[in-house]
């Protein structure tokens, strides 16, 4: 149990929040979120003790223990695999320490003997015989295959190191577990057996992430950072962010009268409780669900991007034909090789691959901006294209301020392209901002923007939701499910994929797997597993 009263944070006169009075208890799974910069991971560093708070305490139960998603990959390097994810019981690990101490002296004595005895009997208690073990079980489920358990850190790849540092922060059942951001760099496999994991974890869970799909499925409560205050609600994101839209549209509808607003959400909470997520925690979800007082339900005042595609012609019949296309990395990694295939009207497919470099340079390859090593691509006469590359950085190497950098891509007046960036949440001043002090976030909205200008009928998507906040995620998302056009893109986001594709092509050195099936059924197909597996040649 995390016990927050009267919290505040400020730096200098900029108050993140204030006044937070909140307690997260056992059993319960609470998602944070807020927009970028709003103050998630500082909410985390404020409860682990890393940052002090400007006003108020932070407790934990007695005798709790507190673990916590380390974002220092560099900081273990030293030290074996095995090493790493047991040192995340630090209670343990310094028991274990110090009994390895005692049992190496030479002129062991009888004080020391008695000191071993209470160092065993701890060690007992805290199943320290199991020690490794558990820690080999963790590491095999995140995907480190056991030939590296005893590997230094150091020699791991960026990848490998994000799971060890997953399972130190999971390792001995901790009571209180914080994770910020910890399904970055994870593929989908390791990100279903997280999220089974924490399902079935029965302490409390603090956890920012920007993954939909993660949020949904493992949390019980939502915890929102906005406009300097904390509010605690049930349910999951999905839960929140469609209650929050229900109740703005109400808002603005003032001549609904209060019983039938009240009716109204009384229905949303009956059939989302009907068709919440089928995890282990589905019953107590629903519960909560039930027992939820409409007036808790408020409009959120989070601002969404207007990222609304408009294609200025219809597609024809003949989009994208695709033969015999193989490409290597300059070191001789085959990226994937003699790949084929047509992209028909009304397609929305998402690229898969274990190496995230080929999808990259499948669109790199499409849009003219890199060489196959063979083969052929053949765009539709009718087709327009407007291509989101996972990297942007050529695009702002500029000293352009945001309406002339677009004016660049685009035929209209100053007013016309403050339009754009008017959607995409630039206003007043910002539009004057020069292109090469933008976030990441800020870039990735100017970049949605110049594909707006297109006003292409197929979008070319490399990892889109890269840098951006869970409301651009949410409208790009929303828009792309009714887009008229094409649509080829890769991404980490489940949600993502799962409600905009109806094809999946998987990249391989051997050839692709090309499935029209939605993504959930790719997935979990045993079928596709052992196609896949055949296609990687896993043994």
């Amino acid at each position: 149990m995390i016990t927050v009263s009267n919290v505040s944070v400020q730096f200098g006169k900029r108050v993140l929040f204030n006044d937070v009075n909140l307690k997260f208890t056992s059993g319960n799974c609470y998602g944070i979120i807020g927009a970028n910069g709003a103050g998630k991971s500082t909410f985390l560093r404020t409860i682990c003790g890393d940052l002090d708070a400007t006003t108020g305490t932070i407790m934990l139960g007695t005798g709790e223990r507190l673990s916590v998603l380390s974002q220092d990959h560099y900081k273990w390097d030293a030290y074996t695999v095995m090493d790493t994810v047991m040192m995340g019981h630090t209670v343990l690990w310094d028991i274990m320490k110090q009994r390895e101490v005692l049992y190496a002296k030479e002129d062991f004595t009888d004080e020391d003997g008695l000191k071993v005895s209470d160092l065993e009997e701890k060690f007992a208690e805290l199943d320290g015989w199991n020690a490794e073990s558990d820690a080999a079980t963790l590491l095999s489920g995140l995907g480190i295959k056991e030939d590296k358990h005893y590997t230094l850190v150091g020699e791991l790849t960026g990848n490998e190191k994000v799971r060890v540092m997953l399972a130190q922060a999971l390792y001995g059942n901790p009571d209180n577990l914080l994770l910020d951001e910890p399904t970055n760099d994870l593929d989908m496999e390791t990100v279903t057996w997280l999220e089974e994991y924490l399902a079935n974890f029965e302490h409390t869970v603090l956890v920012v992430s920007h993954d939909r799909h993660f949020l949904d499925s493992v949390c019980t409560h939502t915890v929102d950072i906005d406009y300097g205050k904390i509010n605690l609600f049930s349910g999951n994101y999905s839960f929140w962010y469609e209650s929050s839209q229900l109740a703005l549209r109400q808002q603005q509808n003032q001549k609904a009268k209060a019983e039938e607003k009240k009716k109204e959400l009384e229905e949303f909470i009956r059939r989302f409780s009907a068709n919440v997520s089928k995890s282990k925690q589905t019953t107590s979800r629903k519960k909560m669900l039930e027992k939820l007082n409409v007036d808790e339900i408020k409009p959120s005042s989070r601002k969404y991007p207007g990222i609304i595609f408009t294609p200025d012609r219809e597609p024809g019949n003949q989009i994208l034909e695709v033969s015999g296309l193989s490409k290597k990395t300059e070191d001789g990694e085959v990226l994937f090789s003699d790949v084929n295939f047509n992209i028909e009207k009304g397609d929305k497919v998402v690229f898969l691959s274990r190496n995230a470099r080929a999808m990259t340079a499948l669109f790199e390859i499409i849009n003219d901006k890199m060489k196959a090593d063979s083969g052929t691509f053949s765009w539709g006469v009718t087709i327009t294209t407007a291509y989101l590359p996972v990297d942007n950085t050529d695009y702002f190497n500029s000293d352009l301020n945001l309406v002339d950098w677009l004016g660049q891509y685009g035929e209209g007046n100053e007013v016309y392209m403050k339009g754009f960036l008017g959607r995409m949440l630039f206003s007043g001043e910002e539009v004057l901002k020069k292109v090469s002090v933008l976030s990441g976030g800020e870039k990735m909205r100017c970049m949605i923007a110049r594909m707006q200008l297109r006003n292409a009928n197929c979008l070319i998507l490399d990892t889109p939701t890269n840098h951006l906040d869970l409301e651009s995620i949410q409208a790009f998302n929303n828009n792309l499910k009714t887009y008229k056009g094409n649509v080829l893109f890769s991404s980490h986001d489940h949600e993502f994929i799962e409600t905009v594709a109806n094809r999946v092509i998987e990249l391989t050195p051997n050839g692709i797997i090309d499935k029209m099936m939605d993504y959930d059924e790719y997935i979990t197909s045993d079928h596709i597993k052992e196609l896949r597996a055949k296609m990687y040649g896993d043994k």
